[in-house]
């Protein structure tokens, strides 16, 4: 069987962030500082899904022949797979009914976390919508394909070290790089964990479930190493919504990247509180260069009211202290555009992200994501339900002070505040341009590597749990019409 695994990149869409509704680029505002910031985030080329390259291997070790068509149509496929981000879906759907009119015969699958929360918009293109993890087709595939139905719900796996490896090969890896967390590359992606046991109803990350399950380090760094050998990649990025819940385990795989033979470079994604400074120590040993975190805003009356659990503001500025010490880069997301900001509470998100001080402050306008309690908290609120906006950049809600054209306004201003400081290049020089620190600018602490135990080899593939025929241990399988 031909399988084409179909995708897009048009606005600059990146489809494995926010939890697979994905996120576009730094908006075109006008003005020479504004190109600085688009240029800065048009630079990359961040991998591909990683849900894609899981399917890759799983359709090719099925015995099928798998193509990658990026904003290409490709006729002739006996099966087309589209994983649409929410920004894409419209265009992706034009894609799909072309598919369908050119190509009758030939089967269409939808899958990711846009078609599992609405599988309305896909009604009456004759696809067939995939809800939950859709890397259970390397068990369920035939299943999938003689549903007659609209949609099967396949729910999630209970084994994850079970899903074969990903497959990089036909989505150009060489390319892949993302710039703000490494100065190494390509770059890859992979994940040690799924979930979020968090309750922030504006989060994405937690709209198929709310809890987390978690691979073996063992079969991570076998992985790691798979994407060194096969791949050449030098940095990866962990797709953990919440690395380091699992602390027995981030120790065991510090030591285990500590082991490689060849020396990587990776970032992670947490909350401030997982990530004490004996843990920053041995994952900066072990080639940590940069974390990302979310502090949203300073009002701590908002975060209650969403459910974001909030953090002190003298753990906060320590957390960015430590990790500036050690060497690693902070990415701290902040969120601007809640229905009742003013000018004030805006300037006040942008005060405190230069008093926290991180390497790196996005400040993401906040975006209503389907499936969400948030979404349905303040559906009445939503302006435009035109999801081909729905960037994290774009403002898209009812504001009782501002208007869209104010907030984006404020939007572009928060970036020039942050960045245009002479504070801020004295305070994270050392870490853009870590070429600096050669030259006695911005010393780091580096942690000395252990010396107590041999360096012994990564475990190969073979260590892989799940492979040679042990069962996924699926759960939730049953179908929906």
């Amino acid at each position: 069987m031909r399988v084409v695994l179909y995708d897009t990149r048009k606005e600059g869409v990146s489809k494995d962030f926010a939890g697979g509704m994905g996120i576009g680029i730094y908006p075109k505002y006008a003005g020479l500082r504004n190109k600085l910031f688009r240029y800065m985030y048009r630079r990359d080329r961040r991998p591909t899904a990683l849900l894609l390259a899981h399917l890759a291997a799983i359709f090719q070790r099925l015995g099928h022949q798998v193509e990658y068509a990026e904003d290409l149509f490709v006729a002739g496929a006996d099966l087309y797979v589209f994983c649409p981000a929410l920004m894409s879906l419209a265009a992706e759907i034009q894609v799909m009914a072309r598919v369908r009119k050119e190509n009758p015969r030939a089967r269409v699958l939808v899958v990711g976390t846009v078609a599992s929360v609405l599988p309305g918009a896909l009604e009456g293109l004759g696809v067939t919508v995939v809800k939950g993890e859709a890397e259970q087709l390397y068990w369920k595939l035939d299943e999938v394909l003689g549903n007659s139905g609209a949609a099967i719900s396949l729910g999630t796996l209970e084994d994850l070290d079970a899903i074969p490896l990903p497959d990089w090969t036909v989505f150009q890896p060489q390319r892949f790089r993302i710039g703000h967390d490494f100065w190494r590359f390509p770059t890859g992606l992979v994940q040690s964990s799924r979930g979020c046991t968090f309750k922030c109803n504006y989060c994405p990350y937690i709209i198929l479930e709310n809890s987390t399950r978690f691979r073996d380090p063992e079969a991570v760094v076998a992985e790691i190493g798979l994407g060194i050998r096969r791949w050449g990649f030098r940095s990866f990025k962990f797709r953990d919504p919440l690395f380091g819940l699992n602390r027995d385990n981030v120790f065991r795989l510090a030591e285990l990247l500590a082991r490689l033979p060849q020396r990587i470079q990776f970032s992670v994604e947490s909350r401030i509180e997982l990530m004490r400074p004996e843990v920053l120590t041995e994952l900066r040993r072990a080639g940590l260069t940069a974390i990302t975190v979310g502090i949203e805003t300073p009002n701590e009356q908002t975060l209650r009211k969403y459910h974001r659990a909030p953090i002190r503001d003298d753990r906060q500025r320590e957390f960015v202290a430590t990790c500036r010490r050690l060497g690693i880069r902070t990415v701290a997301g902040f969120m601007i555009g809640f229905p009742g900001d003013t000018r004030e509470s805006i300037a006040n998100v942008v005060g405190y992200a230069k008093q926290v001080g991180p390497t790196y402050a996005n400040f993401n306008v906040v975006t209503p994501y389907p499936g969400t309690e948030f979404f349905a908290q303040i559906k009445d609120q939503i302006a435009d339900f035109d999801f081909s906006k729905y960037t994290v950049y774009t403002p898209v809600l009812k504001y009782t002070h501002l208007t869209a054209e104010e907030l984006a306004e404020r939007h572009n201003w928060c970036y020039r505040r942050f960045y245009f400081r002479w504070q801020y290049l004295r305070e994270n020089a050392h870490l853009l341009w870590p070429g600096l620190q050669r030259f006695g600018l911005g010393s780091v602490e580096r942690p000395l590597p252990r010396r107590s135990q041999p360096h012994a080899a990564a475990p190969g593939p073979h260590t892989m749990a799940g492979v040679g025929g042990r069962g996924p241990g699926q759960r939730g399988s049953e179908k929906a019409a």
